[in-house]
Order: C-alpha cells, then structure tokens, then sequence
C-alpha cells in the first residue's frame, strides 16, 4: 500500500517537492481475522538501480528516480493469510495520528463463454467486439471491475471500469467487453472498445465489495467528467481519520487470442 499526503484540490506538485507527499515511517498493521502483521516499509532508495525502472512501472510512476525517494508498505514475508471471503481490517500509525479502515474480498464470481463478434456499422477485417458471459450469484449484491490489454502493453481499465449487478441479479448474462483505451490519448470513434484481431488479448476481471466498488465508481465519474464547466465530485472513501481506499481484489486473468477474419 501507499500512503501520501492530502494537497489543496487546485494546487501544483513541484517536481522537487513530489517526494515530500508521500509518508515514511509509518507503522501499518494489517488484521485477517486471525492475527496482527505488521507491514514492511520499502523505501526506492534501498531498491537496486537495475530494478528501479520495474518498481516505477508496477507504481505507475514515470519520473527521474534520482529525484523521488518514495515509501511503500508491504507483506513481504507472505504471512497474510489470503481467503475469499475474509475481512481485512488495516490501521496506520504515523506522526500521532491513527487511520483505520476495514474491507473485504468476496467470492470470486468468473467469466465464461467469451466469443469474437464483427463491430457495429462498417464491416472491419481488423478489427472484432469481445463478448463475455457471467452467472451473477442470485439475492446478493455484486461488484465487478475490469482491466484489458492488448499483445505486450500494460494492462489498463476502461474510462468506467466498474459495474454491479443491478440489471442482471441472479442471472446467466452475455456482455460486450470493451478494450479499455488510456485517457488522454488520441481517441478515433472508429477503433473505440474493438480490439485488433490476431492479437494476444489478456482480460483482467475482478470482484470487490461495495466500498471499493464506490471509491472506483466516484473515482471514474471525477475523472470522466472535466471541462472548465464541470463541478468538483467527492470521491468515496472507507478511511477513518483520513481519505483514500483501502480495498481487496478477488480477481483471476483470461489470455485470449482476437482471430484474424
């Protein structure tokens, strides 16, 4: 996990100041219902320079590592124990706060069925839909996010990652995937979703509770809805005494191959 400060929502981070955001020291517990584990700092500083560049890359970080010094806190003995259907609570100690928070890894509930499908409107030689099936468990509430990629780029979510099961509670139900595309990037109406067929493609599907669900789906609609008209929208939290996720993945990954028509 990583823990960062809070800065005024309309601020700018500094290059020479993008490491004081980010909190060491910390005392990080984790509780899976049977014990205490306290969590390991590991500070980029004692990474090797020859892994440095792997470590940015999981963190989603791309800066010069020679200017940014950060922390994170992980399990790295193993000792947490790992169960669908566990709850997790966390507390951090640090500076003579405490923040606590509390989540929970459901079953995970798999996709099945997947088939490739020509795209809507003019046909395409290149290009194919995904389709995807899933046996929603009946009278429970259900979450689900997603993550795509395709041949060796990194696996990404899609502008809206999450979804629950409002519309197919307790069903067999057949959906269209989207290939999940980076914000920011040239967008063409043409190409939008469709993945190109001959490609290796990797589905990363994943189920999480409500909580986490929230923060996610608060987090997308902040993050899909910006214009200089937009209003400010409060993402969802489940940190006592502070902001941010504390959220656990049941999650599993499909390797596909999009056919050449």
């Amino acid at each position: 996990m990583i823990l960062t400060k809070s800065i005024p929502f309309i601020s700018t981070i500094e290059k020479d100041k993008f490491t004081e955001l980010f909190v060491k020291n910390a005392i990080v517990t984790v509780n899976d219902g049977e014990k205490d584990v306290n969590l390991n700092e590991l500070c980029l500083k004692d990474v090797p320079e020859e892994f440095k560049k792997q470590v940015y890359e999981i963190l989603g970080l791309n800066v010069d590592s020679s200017a940014v010094d950060i922390c994170v806190y992980a399990d790295l003995l193993g000792q947490i124990k790992k169960e669908y259907g566990r709850t997790y609570t966390l507390e951090v100690n640090v500076d003579g706060k405490k923040l606590t928070a509390s989540t929970t890894v459901p079953e995970y509930v798999p996709l099945f069925g997947f088939r490739w499908d020509d795209p809507p409107g003019n046909p395409s030689d290149s290009l194919a839909r995904l389709f995807v099936r899933i046996n929603d468990p009946a009278n429970t509430d259900n979450y689900y996010r997603y993550f795509t990629s395709e041949g060796k780029s990194a696996l990404i979510p899609p502008f809206n990652s999450v979804i629950d099961d409002a519309i197919f509670d307790g069903k067999e139900f057949e959906f269209p995937m989207q290939k999940a595309e980076r914000r920011g990037g040239d967008f063409d109406p043409e190409t939008f979703g469709l993945f190109t067929r001959g490609d290796s493609v990797t589905v990363k599907w994943v189920t999480l509770d409500k909580a986490h669900y929230t923060f996610w789906q608060t987090r997308d609609f902040s993050a899909n809805s910006g214009g200089p008209f937009s209003s400010y929208t409060r993402i969802a939290t489940n940190i006592e005494g502070g902001l941010g996720i504390w959220g656990g993945y049941a999650v599993d990954s499909y390797k596909l191959f999009a056919p050449p028509k």
